[in-house]
């Protein structure tokens, strides 16, 4: 018999009998594969669906005014949102909405407003006239029917805004907005404000929010794919390769900002490292966070992130947000604390990119603008806008709570346990009590003494000698009852404690037989084990 041939000879004439277009068509399907999952491509998921889209998720307060009275009547809000077929990538959307999106053309009248700090701000006015088609007759920038809201929209990190100040565009800078707001306000009171925030610009828009409260002249407002938490967001846009394109665009944005204000930037900041940076974080460590005067980028990051002051936000607020989003994570969005104030609800959506949300089959309308101009024009005519009230700003959280502290709870046996949270208005309450209580008996005792002081001198100065041993017996039950007084509840406190040492006494000695009873127990075996088994086994009868 002949030898067996090699196997893997064998397997190499198999392979080599196999078509060569075969190899194309599996390594095609391979890189096909390959794509579909790296662009994050959802059209398969939207073909099997019947192209149905994915309906919109609503977070809000069970309790919550603005959603039972503004969202329960937007249909948009309660729809569904598929997006354009062939834009079916949250990173097709995105790149589409930059490079390729046919954007309508207006006419901007462009306002230069100069800030108190001497910087130069541009506001874009478009009337509603120019919108709609129709013609404008007037010379104003602002329009001068008061009846006609006016919405302030703040722009996205890469503003084109000039700037003759210090004070430059970022994350966590929010005077500028107060500065337009007031002015606004001031030109024309009766004017409802509505405030939209995209992208940087939302999560500036919900710091103003918070840092306000109740004091700010906006009838309701809109945040579009905010970042919420810029150290999470910083994170993710490094994690992996195709959001570190975004990373490099964002960057690439941000130096010809820079270069627009070159004097300025080379003045107050590192203009070598702003040239090399490659980053939304080297950026930001050569010049923001230096003109800022920030320690770290991680101390800004975290300073100017709007997501703690989410639970100080007091009025009407719509935020959206795609859960693809490929530059500001799902990660970060704080869902317990939108879910947890009544003048918030969240929207989200399964898909739709960054300020993308394409649909349509020629992909010539965004789902988020209908969405905003319907929840605007719902809350425009209910009764649920806010009107500004004069009230001192709240304080809004700037680290965390384990910075502060320690709080305390004083029970009402005396004793005293630690709290891992802000105490309770009953708890602050009960506190307050019990301080007050102890504070009683420690001021009741002097006034006594010094009433019976003012007897003995009036007893003194009308000479009348039985006075002196009646006032000596009331000093003396005086320093008596104050003695009382003052050991009373010292021996309840100390009895307290003497049965809590009772009983953890008992508590140590438990804890010390069961934890030792394993090696006590093997030395009675073995010293009186043998003994013990001479002792039974003496107690049978034996056969």
């Amino acid at each position: 018999m002949d030898s067996p041939s090699n196997p893997y000879l064998l397997l190499l004439e198999a392979l080599y009998q196999i078509p060569f277009h075969h190899y194309l068509i599996a390594i095609s399907f391979a890189l096909i594969v390959y794509l579909y999952n790296f662009i994050e491509s959802h059209f398969l998921q939207d073909l099997f669906s019947g192209f149905t889209g994915s309906p919109v998720e609503l977070t809000y307060n069970s309790c919550s005014q603005l959603y039972q009275a503004v969202v329960s009547k937007c249909k948009i809000l309660h729809g569904s949102y598929l997006a354009t077929p062939w834009l079916s990538s949250p990173h097709f959307q995105t790149c589409f909405l930059n490079f390729f999106a046919r954007t309508p053309v207006f006419n901007y009248k462009r306002q230069l407003f100069t800030t108190p700090d001497g910087g130069t701000l541009a506001l874009d006015w478009l009337m509603s006239s120019d919108v709609s088609g129709g013609a404008s007759h007037t010379d104003s920038v602002v329009s001068e029917d008061e009846s006609t809201p006016v919405v302030v929209v703040i722009p996205g990190l890469t503003s084109d805004s000039s700037s003759a100040s210090d004070c430059f565009y970022n994350a966590g800078w929010t005077e500028d907005v107060r500065t337009v707001i007031n002015y606004l306000h001031k030109e024309q009171p009766k004017t409802t404000l509505f405030l939209v925030g995209t992208s940087i610009g939302a999560n500036i828009l919900i710091k103003f929010l918070g840092e306000d409260g109740e004091n700010i002249p906006i009838a309701g407002a809109v945040a579009v794919c905010s970042p919420w938490d810029l150290l999470i967001s910083d994170r993710f846009i490094t994690r992996r390769r195709v959001q570190k394109f975004y990373d490099r665009a964002l960057a690439v944005g941000l130096q010809g900002y820079a270069k627009l204000h070159r004097p300025l930037f080379s003045r107050l900041a590192n203009w070598e490292g702003i040239e090399k940076s490659f980053s939304i974080r080297d950026f930001d460590n050569h010049a923001t966070r230096i003109v800022g005067k920030y320690e770290t980028v991680d101390t800004f990051y975290r300073r100017c992130s709007c997501a703690i002051y989410v639970q100080s936000v007091s009025l009407p607020l719509l935020c959206i947000s795609a859960l693809d989003d490929p530059v500001c994570t799902r990660e970060a969005i704080p869902w317990d604390e939108c879910r947890a104030n009544q003048n918030i609800v969240l929207a989200t959506v399964k898909h739709g990119g960054h300020l993308a949300f394409f649909e349509g089959i020629t992909a010539s309308s965004l789902w988020w603008v209908r969405a905003v101009n319907e929840f605007l024009s719902v809350l425009h005519s209910s009764q649920y806008m806010h009107v500004q009230k004069k009230i001192s700003k709240p304080s809004t959280p700037v680290c965390s709570s384990i910075d502060q502290g320690p709080y305390v709870n004083v029970t009402e046996d005396g004793m005293v346990a630690a709290l891992n949270k802000e105490p309770t208005m009953d708890n602050v309450e009960e506190l307050h009590a019990i301080q007050d209580a102890h504070h009683e008996t420690h001021d009741r005792v002097p006034e006594e003494k010094v009433n019976e002081q003012n007897e003995l001198v009036t007893n003194a100065k009308s000479g009348d000698s039985s006075g002196d041993s009646s006032g000596a017996a009331q000093t003396s039950s005086t320093h008596d009852a104050m003695v009382l007084d003052v050991i009373k509840p010292l021996k309840r406190y100390a009895g307290q404690l003497s049965r809590q040492s009772r009983w953890s006494f008992w508590l140590l000695v438990y804890i010390a037989i069961t934890a030792s009873w394993p090696l006590v127990g093997s030395a009675l075996y073995f010293v009186f084990g043998k003994k013990l088994r001479d002792i039974l086994l003496g107690g049978f009868p034996r056969r």
